[in-house]
């Protein structure tokens, strides 16, 4: 066995993961879900989302 032993400063997620947010809550700090690509050309040329 080894002797050294590992100690870390911070808090590790593991141990304290984040409060629990309901989606009201998420869209009010974070606004409303984004897409994962923009528009195209085409698109924002012809207006649509």
């Amino acid at each position: 066995m080894s002797r050294y032993t590992i100690r870390q400063s911070g808090t590790d997620n593991w141990s304290s993961p984040r409060p629990f947010a309901d989606a009201s809550t998420r869209r009010q700090r974070y606004g409303r879900i984004q897409p994962m690509e923009g528009p195209s050309f085409f698109d924002r040329l012809l207006r649509r989302a």
